[in-house]
């Protein structure tokens, strides 16, 4: 196999795992919305926005990702990269999309079920698109400009992001509930478990390929997307 060959083959593979991971993590977000027990933070305020003035949740993830990506290239003073908008219009898509085929159980322990799936699925599909290294998500991207902008720790960006999200997207009327608060406690330890994972099973993957091309090794961070808070994200 030429060269040449080797790295169309690696970049292909590449986008086609993030993809793969965007979706997945978009199904995990439609799990956790319909099974009605409180949605993340920023699933909150998608379907808060939705609630008071219509459209879809996915056509409001992709409008707020529009504006976040807007703000982000204007204070980097720098063009969007492709990973963050594909990841911004796949992921609305493919929620609208999950959610006109999954139903909400009438049975609490279903409801409950369904909720912690969402958790794990979203888990997999951040730890699936990140292994990749293709871009950050539009709300990882700001949240690192605003980080550099101020001064402050990234623990503290990302908090208070969340929190100004969350707090407007109850006042719009968005799910907040049991789900929420066990979204934002778990979704850390979930995301410090799969990420490695799926790292090191794309790294095998390349092996395997024989590609002789390293994987940027940067620090991990599950911060990224959207809708994920940074515990581990």
């Amino acid at each position: 196999m030429t060269k040449t060959l080797r790295k169309r083959n690696y970049l292909f593979l590449r986008w086609f795992i993030f993809t793969l991971g965007l979706i997945i993590m978009a199904f995990g977000i439609a799990l956790m919305i319909r099974a009605e027990l409180g949605s993340a933070p920023w699933d909150v305020l998608h379907v808060g926005l939705q609630h008071q003035f219509g459209l879809t949740v996915g056509t409001w993830s992709i409008g707020i990702g529009i504006l976040i990506i807007g703000s982000t290239a204007l204070l980097k003073r720098e063009i969007p990269q492709v990973g963050s908008i594909i990841n911004m219009v796949l992921v609305g898509v493919f929620i609208d999309v999950f959610l006109l085929f999954l139903s909400t159980p009438e049975v609490f322990i279903w409801k409950l079920i369904m909720l912690l799936s969402g958790i794990v699925v979203i888990g997999y599909g951040i730890g699936i698109y990140i292994a990749p290294n293709c871009g950050a998500g539009p709300r990882d991207s700001l949240m690192l400009v605003l980080q550099e902008k101020t001064g402050w720790k990234l623990s503290r960006v990302r908090g208070l992001m969340e929190i100004g999200v969350l707090t407007v997207g109850w006042l719009l009327g968005g799910p907040v509930f049991i789900g929420t608060l066990l979204f934002c406690v778990g979704i850390g330890q979930v995301v410090g478990i799969t990420v490695p994972q799926c790292r090191r099973l794309f790294q095998r993957m390349i092996e395997r390929g024989g590609n002789d091309e390293n994987i940027n090794q940067r620090a991990i961070r599950t911060d990224d997307n959207d809708g994920i808070g940074e515990k581990a994200r």
